[in-house]
């Protein structure tokens, strides 16, 4: 299972949307938030890799997000939202439904992962949140993006 990465008292959350189902990964891996753009495809490349992109001349990958979790496709729509993180030395972008917040969370208020929350297996989780009774999965990036030591379990 996952080792936490939010452990520190009070952990910044930007909060997105895959389907109904809200998202949270820290701001402190967010470089930034774009609306969809053109995405080139690249052959040969993992299904979830939707291709990449050029911002501001720099050549990203896009991870169509939905794909890699394993959940149902939907069709882009205004609010489908590229968000670009950093993992370790990484920067990618995630396709999101929509991004809807940022938000604090204390940590008494972040739970380790279940085997399976939201039809998102525990590999790609680092805890569950819950604010104002609702329920934020809070997602692995360095797992989703294959680096470093989560980068053993891909899928």
């Amino acid at each position: 299972m996952a080792e936490s990465t939010y452990t520190d008292r009070e952990t910044q959350l930007v909060i997105f949307k895959l389907g109904r189902e809200d998202y949270g990964i820290s701001i402190l891996q967010v470089q930034e938030i774009k609306r969809i753009m053109d995405i080139t495809r690249v052959p040969n490349s993992p299904d979830y890799i939707k291709g990449v992109i050029n911002l501001r001349g720099s050549v990203l990958p896009v991870i169509d997000l939905k794909k890699r979790l394993r959940l149902p496709p939907a069709d882009y729509t205004e609010d489908t939202r590229i968000i670009i993180v950093k993992v370790e030395e990484i920067v990618v972008g995630l396709i999101v439904d929509a991004v809807s917040e940022v938000t604090t969370l204390s940590s008494e208020n972040i739970e380790p992962p279940n085997t399976v929350v939201g039809g998102v297996s525990a590999e790609y989780l680092s805890g569950v949140g819950k604010q104002d009774g609702n329920l934020l999965i809070l997602l692995n990036l360095a797992a989703i993006v294959g680096v470093g030591a989560e980068a053993g379990k891909t899928g």
